[in-house]
């Protein structure tokens, strides 16, 4: 069995968070979804655990922070494109999302990203495998 990654996060209204990723295009597993929880399926072995405040304080002895002022957590998403970066951004924003800088373009890759309705930074990045096996090739001529 491959190792799976389950992201926890906090979020102070379920339906509003479910809403919202609905319209990034994520689904979500109804044999993990309750009135405290659900499980956002990001990919065949990553999900998210969207979690009331009361749901997330049972598995943590520290406070909640509050996303919107601090950074828990950093989560970064790759992407098939650019083209599919700025469509998630796009949509986030119109689901209700900000955005906190500008796309970065550093030639192999191209990143930008969005905060939810609670604050949580979601980065997304593209990166062109090409680009980076020409920057290995040049390199290693360059060493050599």
């Amino acid at each position: 069995m491959s190792t799976q990654i389950f992201v926890n996060l906090p979020v102070k209204d379920l339906q509003q968070s479910i809403a919202f990723f609905t319209k990034l295009g994520f689904q979500f597993n109804p044999q993990f979804t309750d009135e405290t929880a659900t499980c956002m399926i990001v990919a065949e072995t990553i999900f998210v655990m969207l979690l009331t405040h009361e749901k997330f304080k049972t598995f943590t002895p520290n406070p909640i922070c509050d996303a919107t002022k601090s950074t828990e957590v950093l989560t970064c998403l790759s992407m098939e494109s650019r083209e599919a970066v700025d469509d998630r951004v796009r949509k986030a924003i119109a689901a209700g999302g900000t955005t906190y800088n500008e796309p970065q373009d550093y030639g192999f890759m191209y990143a930008h990203g969005f905060q939810d309705l609670d604050g949580h930074i979601w980065e997304l990045m593209y990166m062109d495998a090409s680009a980076i096996a020409q920057a290995d090739s040049a390199k290693e001529k360059v060493e050599v």
